[in-house]
């Protein structure tokens, strides 16, 4: 991973390969932001002007390459939009910095240094500018160029190697502090990115499980792993129905982290389909191409579960990966098939391609075995969230008003968007079933909203409990952006990481 020092050496004395500085959109024009004034006096007071020559604006994640002028012991200038001048007595938003931290640094890919000269007001800016940089720094080459490594190689362009951080100072415990965050986060954001953007011939439920094993006993957090025939002894019959017809069989992992000062309990629950082909229900042409993404919720709560465990946040924290490929074969549950869930109770399938559901159901059921504080479960599950709310908005629902609207809170607060959707109870009339207990499929309409009233089916009584549906964000395939690359994202991770650390501070609204 991209390396990351703080500096509180001079823009203008620094030896990098690029320098980086931001640039806002003013009225008339672009505006230097503060952090560049070194460098704008090496262009005689004349960056502004040169670089709205150049056509510049200082639009969000714009960047503009220039030759460094005498005076600098840097080649090249990077200017990155910042977005709108903030108004009188207000400093730039965080996410704007993480943005633009994170163009800068793919615009710099194949470098090895550079240093960011943008604003940074206070401990906040620096977590903000560090996770920008270094989530926009991300690439996914496991599977590029062999041995040939690095572009001068016949490979792909390398990462940006090193990120100094210019203002912020070393010694300074709070910026210490907030730059030790930020690399945790980051580091763990993109391990969830590495998980989703591996083929699903290489990840599949047996695969992962390791990973998460190894991991966890490396964090000394303790690893559970249940495999297919523990699954069937225990009677988990979602996770056993939709794992069934693939030669790779399912698997449920725990992932628990304990901390002895700790006063609250959390459960995270992700929904891992390593591939989706959508079962007897087959998907249409078109849309398989990307199902490996459909283990995004798993991995956002295996990178959390590690990140607190990293962090060393006051509060426990369970993980439950819910883990199954979901293929067509002579063993795959049919529509019309009655599964018994580990509840007890019994679902009628009329859809295979409404797995992740089932999943979920049995992962939810035992997780509040433990009783927890709160619940919050993380899937990729409706397109009908994606319909709604596009492709970078997830959607939070929740059994109690108060919690959805926290975790909507957080979520916006770390630069995640989210929406609170709502649990319509006139919706769960449509999974009735003459056969079962539930259909695993309702009305058309309202579809993830159907899905997250089937999923309150399986909290235990009494708990708290928040569904994400990050169907849209999770996986990425247009041009890259701010820092979000193509592909997966890792998105809910810093969400969750950021509840934990109020959870253990009291700091829950």
């Amino acid at each position: 991973m991209t390396a990351l020092t703080l500096s509180t050496a001079g823009a203008a004395t620094l030896r990098a390969d690029a320098l980086v500085v931001g640039v806002a959109k003013g009225p008339k024009g672009p505006v230097v932001a503060p952090g560049a004034e070194a460098v704008d006096n090496a262009y005689d007071g004349k960056l502004a002007a040169v670089l709205d020559a150049l056509g510049a604006s200082g639009a969000e994640g714009e960047t503009t390459k220039l030759p460094a002028p005498d005076g600098l012991k840097v080649p090249v200038v990077l200017a990155v939009g910042l977005g709108p001048v903030p108004g009188d007595e207000e400093s730039y938003d965080e996410e704007a910095l993480r943005r633009a931290a994170g163009a800068a640094a793919r615009a710099l890919h194949g470098s090895k240094k550079a240093a960011f000269a943008l604003p940074l007001e206070d401990a906040s800016a620096v977590t903000a500018v560090a996770e920008g940089a270094l989530l926009g720094a991300y690439a996914f080459t496991a599977y590029q160029g062999g041995e040939k490594k690095g572009a001068k190689n016949g490979g792909p362009k390398l990462p940006l190697a090193e990120v100094a951080l210019l203002g912020a100072k070393p010694r300074d415990k709070e910026h210490k502090a907030a730059a030790e965050r930020a690399v945790v986060v980051a580091s763990e954001v993109n391990t969830a990115r590495d998980l989703i953007n591996t083929p699903p011939n290489d990840l599949t439920p047996a695969s992962f499980a390791s990973i998460a094993s190894a991991t966890g006993k490396e964090h000394g957090m303790k690893v559970q792993i249940l495999d297919e025939k523990a699954l069937v002894k225990g009677g988990y019959g979602g996770i056993m129905g939709v794992g069934k017809g693939s030669e790779n069989p399912p698997r449920l992992v725990k992932i628990a982290y304990t901390h002895p000062d700790a006063e609250k309990h959390l459960a995270f629950v992700g929904k891992g389909i390593t591939y989706d082909s959508g079962g007897i229900s087959l998907k249409p042409a078109g849309h398989n191409e990307t199902m490996k993404c459909d283990m995004s919720g798993a991995a956002a709560v295996f990178a959390a579960v590690v990140a607190v465990a990293r962090l060393g946040l006051a509060v426990n924290v369970t993980g439950w990966l819910a883990l199954a490929e979901n293929m067509p074969s002579g063993s795959a549950t049919r529509p019309g098939d009655v599964l018994r869930m580990y509840s007890g109770k019994t679902v009628e399938v009329l859809n295979t391609d409404a797995e992740g559901r089932l999943v979920l159901a049995d992962a939810l059921t035992k997780a509040s075995e433990e009783n927890p504080d709160a619940i919050v479960d993380v899937a990729t599950l409706t397109g009908a969230m994606v319909l709604a709310l596009g492709n970078r908005t997830f959607g939070v629902m929740a059994n109690d008003d108060a919690f959805r609207t926290s975790v909507h809170e957080i979520a916006e607060e770390v630069g995640e968007a989210s929406w609170p959707m709502p649990l319509p109870a006139d919706l769960r009339k449509g999974m009735d079933s003459p056969t079962a207990d539930i259909a695993n499929m309702g009305e058309r309409m309202g579809g993830g909203l159907v899905a997250g009233l089937f999923l309150q089916e399986f909290i235990g009584q009494g708990i708290t409990w928040a569904h994400l549906d990050i169907a849209g964000p999770a996986f990425h395939e247009g041009a890259p952006y701010g820092y979000t690359p193509k592909g997966g994202t890792g998105s809910a991770v810093r969400t969750l990481v950021r509840l934990a650390e109020r959870t253990a501070t009291g700091d829950l609204g």
